[in-house]
């Protein structure tokens, strides 16, 4: 894959997020910390949901993919960050700075379309609640899951063949803490407007298509509850959707901010900024947004920790 460019085979300078300075270390040390709630959140939630059989049901089964997707995110940034700045060395590896910018485009336009689907779920549960066990199995959940990461790994594929054939110059230093985009775009020594011009399309399709999908299902949600006489009935609605579209705010407005901003308004620091939000803070957000909120799931928590508590 990599033959046809030998040139191109020299380590990558990540420049970082943090230097040696003491509130560097502190912060440092704080997104430590974050990174192992973020972990011990998401492999709670996945665990909590294959252990539980009442949580063996399509709408779980997708958000124990969304916290599979959070556990990837945060494993494939955080931990090389935190090797370089413990160990001094800033350089990663062709090969390496390959892979990476493979999985964080895969998982992060997974993600997109899974937040999508999820968003189908909640209007077949709320519009037609009679016919969800038909409209919605198991085997629908497995295709939505299934075709979410592969349409998803297929552009990113397409994307990291392209940008790691191209010619790099300089000192090829990353003004960022992983392989992004488009940090690793800019090293690149020859013109390519048209090829940027296609790619940020792309990228705005992928963000843009999901937000439409999910504001038509939502659209229908608020016309269902508009003709809901009962005020019990529209707060458990408002209770089951707020979850999902808390998560959704959060991680389109990050994905806008970093990758839809023209290229003469980005900054390496806005650039990391946006990437900490979705590669970090979200990831950690999202599973305590659904343990906090959602009945089951809390209750299938208690469940696990009572019978801890009667072993001990």
């Amino acid at each position: 894959m990599w033959q046809g460019n030998h040139t191109s085979l020299e380590d990558f300078i990540l420049e970082g997020l943090f230097d040696d300075s003491l509130i560097h270390l502190f912060l440092f040390s704080l997104t430590m910390v974050v990174f192992l709630i973020a972990v011990s959140a998401n492999t709670l939630t996945i665990l909590l949901i294959c252990a539980d059989p009442r949580l063996h049901t399509p709408m779980y089964f997708l958000l124990s993919q969304l916290s599979l997707m959070d556990l990837m995110h945060v494993s494939i940034t955080i931990p090389k960050m935190a090797t370089n700045y413990l160990s001094g060395k800033k350089s990663i590896s062709f090969v390496g700075c390959a892979i990476q910018h493979f999985l964080y485009l895969s998982v992060g336009g997974a993600e997109c379309l899974l937040l999508a689907l999820m968003s189908y779920d909640r209007y077949v549960a709320i519009c037609h609640p009679l016919r969800y066990t038909v409209l919605m199995n198991r085997k629908l959940g497995v295709m939505m899951a299934v075709m979410s990461w592969l349409e998803a790994s297929m552009n990113s594929l397409i994307h990291t063949v392209i940008v790691m054939h191209l010619p790099f110059c300089g000192p090829r230093k990353i003004h960022h803490f992983y392989c992004e985009f488009p940090a690793v775009v800019k090293l690149v020594c020859r013109d390519i407007t048209v090829y940027e011009t296609t790619a940020y399309i792309s990228t705005t399709l992928i963000i843009l298509f999901p937000i439409f999908l999910v504001s038509t299902s939502y659209a229908f949600i608020l016309h269902s509850i508009m003709q809901m006489h009962s005020a019990g009935s529209k707060r458990n609605v408002f209770a089951t959707c707020s979850s999902h579209l808390t998560v959704v705010s959060l991680w389109f407005g990050a994905c806008i901010f970093s990758y839809m901003r023209p290229r003469a308004y980005r900054t390496p620091l806005q650039d990391k900024v946006g990437s900490v939000f979705y590669s970090i803070i979200t990831p950690t957000l999202n599973p305590l947004i659904y343990t906090l909120r959602n009945k089951d799931v809390a209750k299938a928590l208690r469940k696990v920790l009572g019978r801890g508590i009667i072993t001990q």
